[in-house]
Parts: structure tokens; sequence; C-alpha cells
């Protein structure tokens, strides 16, 4: 009768969630669409207003050419610049500074691709996967062509910023370690010191106990329970691989198209085959869920390094207390109502006893913080397999003079999608979050050593 009463609930569960991540996707999916047809509409009645407008706006080129550029890389199903329409992932942010690239890499592919993919986005050129990856994990060596780089001139004397939200901090950790062991091929000359700087937004570092809520076995970290919320949301991302309507991939995309997922190439068997878990990142693991477990994250963090020329921020968010020595959320009004229940649930998160820890001195109280999305003291620095140096601050003002090869870490209460998506839900704390990093990008980081321009001559 008790287990009876378990299921139920769980199915329960099970339902509410997945009803409140599809009203949530349709609700971003129609914003989408209705801001891009209000803004079609308003350039058909002012079209000549607007064209006025343009021709009296002559910034200086050469002025904003000078600047490296600060990109901003999105987290899990995510998208960037020219997905979406004019819909923002990071709130409109990017339109704070003269010069911000906002890369549209696989929303749910996984740390190691996306990595590859931000390569070729700033350099040019067709994305490469690698040999030996490509042909362990099943899928194609070469992805989408870019006929020109972002930033082509990107080395260790232009060095970029980059500012990555939840998993997109950990893609920029992996793609600077891929320069330092110079991963790319026909690209001998990468280094560590082509990043300038890291900032993270609540980055995914150390992993989340989110995972395995959401269906992640915590056995091994990398395959899912039978029937879950990620179970069902593969099915998903699976028929509309398949069916590969135009339309639909051009306005969003889960980034599986090197997977050859589309009935055209994989056909109706393909499709059985992948469905039924034998076919695709689901069968080799090469998506984006295996790397933020704890297991995952612990495999991906010990071949990275926190290197000594390039500096590093993390703003780390909460939202939860403790009541009587007992961690629940910080309040209702304060939290989407897309994360409360897994604040709550994260928040009460026990790990199964009757398998081992994923890793030596494993305590579920250490977990408990959380935002929703990550849990608190995964965001702050790398700290498993080994904890990087880092150093807690207060007050942004509190790390200057920055010195590099730290990871400043500060608590913000905050939940997991505060500072994207809906500018006006931040309000104020919004414009002091992104100003306050664009700022420290643009005066107070810099390298001893000189650096040559764009548009200098060496």
């Amino acid at each position: 009768m008790i287990r009876w009463w378990i299921s139920s609930f769980q199915l329960a569960e099970l339902f509410i969630s997945s009803v409140v991540h599809l009203l949530y996707g349709f609700y971003v999916y129609s914003t989408a669409v209705a801001a891009d047809l209000s803004q079609a509409l308003s350039e058909c009645v002012f079209k000549s207003n607007v064209s006025l407008e343009v021709k009296k706006q002559d910034p200086s080129k050469s002025t904003v050419d000078d600047l490296p550029p600060i990109v901003l890389v999105h987290g899990i199903f995510g998208f960037g610049k020219g997905k979406f329409g004019s819909f923002s992932y990071f709130g409109g942010a990017e339109k704070k500074d003269e010069r911000v690239l906002v890369p549209d890499l696989g929303s749910l592919t996984s740390i190691y691709d996306r990595a590859r993919e931000l390569f070729y986005y700033l350099k040019g050129g067709r994305v490469d996967y690698g040999e030996r990856h490509s042909k362990t994990c099943g899928h194609s060596r070469f992805g989408r062509i870019y006929e020109q780089g972002h930033y082509p001139q990107w080395d260790e004397d232009h060095p970029i910023h980059f500012v990555g939200h939840s998993a997109g901090a950990q893609v920029v950790r992996v793609l600077q370690q891929m320069l330092a062991d110079k991963a790319f091929e026909g690209y001998e000359n990468t280094s560590e010191n082509w990043v300038l700087s890291i900032t993270a937004l609540s980055g995914a570092f150390n992993g989340t106990t989110r995972t395995y809520l959401d269906g992640m076995l915590p056995e091994d970290g990398q395959n899912m329970k039978p029937l879950c919320l990620l179970q069902l949301c593969r099915l998903g991302v699976i028929i509309y691989d398949w069916l590969d309507i135009p339309l639909l991939k051009a306005y969003y995309n889960f980034g599986f198209d090197h997977f050859n997922l589309s009935w055209r190439k994989a056909g109706l068997w393909g499709l059985v085959d992948c469905l039924l878990g034998n076919a695709g990142p689901w069968a080799t693991g090469d998506w984006i869920l295996p790397d933020l477990t704890i297991q995952g994250s612990i495999k991906l963090n010990s071949n990275l390094q926190t290197f000594p020329n390039s500096f590093y921020f993390s703003y780390a968010t909460k939202r939860t207390r403790k009541i009587l020595g007992v961690t629940v959320p910080s309040g209702i009004l304060g939290i989407h109502p897309m994360l409360f229940m897994r604040v709550l649930q994260m928040s009460l998160y026990r790990y199964p006893t009757d398998v081992p820890p994923p890793y030596k001195g494993y305590r579920d109280e250490d977990w408990q913080d959380n935002d929703g999305a990550l849990n608190t003291i995964s965001m702050t620095h790398p700290r498993l397999p080994i904890e990087h140096p880092s150093c807690s601050i207060v007050n942004d003002s509190d790390c200057q003079p920055l010195q590099p090869g730290i990871w400043y870490y500060k608590i913000v209460e905050a939940d997991h999608i505060f500072f994207i998506l809906n500018r006006e839900r931040a309000g104020v704390q919004f414009d002091l979050m992104y100003d306050n990093i664009f700022e420290r990008c643009r005066k107070h980081i810099f390298r001893k050593t000189s650096q040559t321009l764009p548009n200098e001559a060496p």
C-alpha cells in the first residue's frame, strides 16, 4: 500500500513537472513570435522614420573595433542571437556594451561539442568535433560552417572576455583547456592566454542534484530512469529533430544536426532506433545532462585547470534559507513558478544510501542551498575533484585590484533564471548585475604585458 502511494505521488509529480515546463516553453516561444510580429508590423508602419533614424547614427567604428569582445554563452535549453527572432536569452544585456557577441550553440549538446562550436563561431570555418570523439560518440565529424568568424583575429594578443550562464560557464572552461592543449587541428598556436577573463553567472562547475530528480541515475550519472522528465524530453527532441521542419529549426534548434536525426537521413528505422535508445546522443551519452551530474562534472573537472594569467569571477545564486536548522525555499513570490517545486525538492534531497556517494566526503547538507536548477556549492568555483584557488567577497569592489588565477565568487539571492530572459522581473538588480560585469571587463581586467589591438600594427 505504501509503495502504491509513493508511485502515485511520483507519477503526479512527473505530470505536474511536465505540464509546467511545457507551459513555460510555450510561453517563451509565443512571446518570441509575438515580439517578432510586433517588430515586423512596426517596421512596415514606421519604415521611413526608422530609415532616417538609422542614418543619423554614425558611431565611430574604429573605437568599437578596438574593444575586445565580451562573449555571452547561454546555458541548457538556451539560444543565441539569430534564434527565437528578436527575443534575447540574456534579457537584452548585450545592448549594454558596444562589443558583445551572443553565439547560438547546441542547447542540449554536450559541453565538449559546444566548446568546439564556440571556437569556430569565433574563428570561422567548419566546426570540427574531432575524429576520435566523433567516432566514439557516433556522429559526423564536421558540423555547420561559419563563412566568416565573428572575431577571426582572436589570439593571445587579442584575448576575449567570456560570460557564461549555467552550463555556459563550464563550456568556456573546457574551451580554454582545449586552447591550452592545442586541440584544434590547423591551429597549433592556441594557448590558454586567448581567454582574458571568465565570468560565471550561476555557473555549473560541480554538477547538480537536480539531474537525479529529473531522471539521471545516481548510480553512474550517465543513464536515465525508465520513466522520468528527461525521458519525456528525449522523446520530444527526437521527434522534433526527425520531423526536421525548416521553419521550426530556423527558429530553435537543439543542436543535434551532426547526429543526422532528420527523416531525410535516418529514415523510419532510424527514428525507431532513437526512440528505443539504440542510437543518437542518448545512446552514447554525448549530450549535456551527463555532464551536469556530480559524477560527470568531476570527470570533466579532472582535466580542467584554472590558469595563472586569466581572471575569474563567479556569481552563485540561491533561493533558500534555514529555519530551525531546516533548509527551505526563501519565499514564494521571489521564485519563478517553474522553479519553486525544484527549489523545495533540491533542499530536501538525500542521496540514496544504497549506492556509493559521488565523491569521498559527500554530505547532503552541503548541497541543500540551491536556486532551483543548481546547488549553490556547485556555483562558487571549481572544487571537485580538487579545489581551485578561490576568494569569497560580499561586494564587487572587494576584489579590486583583481588578481589572475583566483576564482572570486559572490553569493546572490536569486533563482536560476533571474538574470536571463525577462529583464523586467529582476528590475534594477538586472542592470546592476550586468553593469558590474561589463565595467569589470572594461576597466578592471587587463594583462600586465602589452597587447596589440585589432587595428594596430604588431
